[in-house]
């Protein structure tokens, strides 16, 4: 698992210099920081992108930029180091990432750039006007420097971006792989409220080659959880925020306790406005790599919250020291939000508005039990959850996928989750609104000094809710994450309307997950990988089909075939929110689905129908294929 988790958590080896590996392997070698020379590159700071660089007079912005070695501590001041090629404003400290250029419509920008770089010439893109078809080189030889001139262009969020390797922008994750900025242009008169900017890179290099041991760096604007930045807002607030994914790596970007709405979708040269309705409302977005986007919220609960990257591997990052870092994860017993590392971002939300509904007295009661089976996955034992319905189920039943949790709108439910694995664990309710103290991120959720604890072996935790929408959600573990969620713990939370009833024949659960040998082409469908029994759907009935991503990694396409051709089906919903009328389109029936996202559907059979379900690799080969009966 050690050797998977580098090999996905990293694209290719980074070329490097034998003076930059010994002075980054020095430290592990010898067991003490190696001597800095009087030369010593300058300290790299994080960048909270709060400070637009440069000097405006009038409608003119001049910027000048150096491109220099520095010295990077992505985790703790005083932590882990690499030093690495970073901008900073002429006369000041490089930062991670690079310098903003926020400017309004109609100015000009006057840009110089000066390479610092010993021996490497500096080639600079996206230092031109937006929105553009094509990015626009700078090369500066070492030493030199270059000044270009240019209208900022058409509001958006953009970003520039720099490389001494040769290295195409889908290859940068070594020494230059943090030479990156933000670009905003503005409206006319500024933004409407207040936003903040957040810039997601990627570093990664080989530690140990023959045992496939890497180090790495996931970071939102200069550091890695638990050091990124706690933001503070006000409940009953709107917060907008820009987020740029400036590295080589898809990140499905997944917000705790609150859906989020698409204000702009775009990449380095291009911003799109997405009009107000046109996108659905998300609690999970992909972000492709080299993208960006604008998303807007209102946190209507206060407490202490994350929003991260939902790939598994991008938020339990080995880090730069991942032999210590392992140790330390063994010693403390994998702690919930000390497990974290990597793509996390912290929320505080401070009690001010109306909040959410209290709950009434007299809820439903669950119990849900944790458990373990040994052999499920060849030697592996596998994890699930088993919800218990009268008498006491064997300690070693579990079910893979979990059975699905069926609740009600508006009805309060206490959940009594039972630990009966021999670790500790801890159960997020993806997607559902409800109080920070049960969202499940054991050590952080909760307010006021009440912080939720892991549940530890033998122990157990009393959940309160009361769901106030109707849809498909998750329920599944958030400790350990990568070892508990590829042994089976996750499955289908549905919340259905006052007065409904889910008929298992016509409401369908389609799931898509992964499992611990994580081979490349690992998947499951409905907890298996083979020996699928046949879907029966009954002729003229409309069926809701719900669509759920939770692998490990991986995004798959699900895909409803009518003999050769694709069949079609009613879109319905998206992350458990309803869509708005004019998205609730016939479509066909084909889905992209990635990690922490759900997808609701109609779909209506007809007599004769020969169908299947098909479970494919993005643009690839079909991995699992399912007959459909049609009666």
């Amino acid at each position: 698992m050690d050797a998977l988790r580098a090999g996905l958590a990293r694209t290719r080896l980074v070329a490097l210099t034998p003076a930059l590996l010994l002075a980054i392997l020095l430290p592990f070698l010898t067991g003490v920081p190696a001597s800095a020379p009087e030369d010593a590159p300058a300290v790299v700071r994080p960048n909270p992108n709060t400070r637009a660089a440069g000097l405006l007079s009038r409608d003119t912005l001049r910027v000048s930029l150096v491109a220099t070695l520095g010295r990077w501590f992505p985790e703790a001041d005083g932590g882990p180091s690499v030093v690495v090629q970073a901008f900073a404003e002429e006369g000041g400290i490089p930062s991670i990432p690079g310098p903003l250029v926020r400017v309004t419509e109609g100015t000009v920008i006057v840009a110089t750039v000066r390479n610092a770089l010993s021996g490497d010439t500096l080639v600079v893109r996206g230092l031109q006007s937006r929105p553009a078809g094509a990015e626009d080189t700078l090369q500066v030889a070492p030493g030199a420097s270059r000044t270009v001139r240019f209208p900022a262009g058409a509001a958006g969020t953009y970003f520039y971006w720099a490389t001494t390797t040769d290295r195409p922008q889908r290859d940068r994750e070594g020494i230059d792989s943090q030479l990156s900025g933000a670009f905003v242009v503005d409206p006319p008169g500024g933004p409407a409220r207040p936003d903040r900017i957040f810039v997601m890179g990627a570093f990664s290099e080989p530690l140990d080659t023959a045992r496939d041991v890497w180090r790495e760096a996931l970071v939102i604007n200069g550091r890695s959880w638990p050091h990124t930045e706690r933001v503070d807002l006000v409940q009953g607030d709107t917060a907008e925020w820009r987020w740029i994914n400036a590295n080589d790596r898809p990140h499905p970007m997944h917000l705790h306790g609150f859906y989020y709405e698409i204000l702009g979708l775009g990449d380095a040269m291009r911003d799109t406005p997405q009009p107000a309705g046109a996108l659905p409302l998300v609690v999970t977005h992909r972000m492709p790599r080299w993208t960006t986007m604008r998303i807007r919220f209102v946190p209507h609960t206060a407490g202490n919250w994350v929003f991260h990257c939902h790939i598994l591997f991008h938020i339990e990052s080995p880090g730069l020291d991942p032999v210590a870092a392992d140790s330390a994860h063994r010693a403390r017993g994998a702690h919930g939000m000390d497990d974290m590392r990597g793509l996390v971002l912290g929320i505080r939300v401070r009690a001010g508005g109306a909040g959410g509904a209290a709950l009434r007295p007299g809820p439903r009661q669950l119990r849900l039990l944790v458990q373990e089976r040994p052999r499920v996955y060849g030697d592996t034992s596998g994890f699930g959850f088993v919800l218990q319905e009268g008498a006491e189920p064997p300690p070693d039943s579990v079910a893979i996928p979990g059975p699905p949790i069926v609740l009600t709108r508006d009805e309060p439910v206490h959940i009594t989750v039972v630990n009966r694995l021999r670790e500790p664990t801890a159960v997020h309710w993806h997607g559902l609104e409800l109080e920070s103290y049960f969202d499940g991120v054991a050590g952080l959720s909760g307010r006021d000094g009440r912080v939720a604890p892991p549940i530890m072996p033998g122990d157990s935790f009393v959940v309160e809710m009361q769901p106030p929408r109707a849809g498909t959600f998750i329920y599944h573990t958030h400790f350990s994450d990568i070892r508990q969620t590829s042994r089976g713990l996750y499955g289908p939370l549905i919340v259905l309307e006052p007065g409904q009833r889910r008929d298992p024949a016509t409401d369908l659960v389609w799931l898509h997950s992964s499992n611990p040998s994580m081979a490349d082409d690992s998947s499951l469908f409905n907890g298996r990988i083979e020996g699928q029994p046949p879907i029966v759907l009954q002729a003229g009935r409309p069926h809701r089909i719900r669509l759920i991503g939770f692998p490990v990694a991986a995004s798959r396409a699900f895909a409803l075939m009518r003999g050769d051709t694709l069949a079609s089906w009613r879109a319905l919903a998206k992350d458990g929110a309803d869509l708005a009328p004019e998205l609730r389109t016939q479509r066909p029936a084909r889905q992209m689905v990635t990690v922490g996202e759900t997808y609701d559907f109609e779909f209506v059979p007809a007599v004769g129908d020969r169908l299947r379900v098909e479970l494919r690799i993005p643009g690839g080969r079909t991995l699992i294929a399912v007959p459909v009966v049609v009666r």
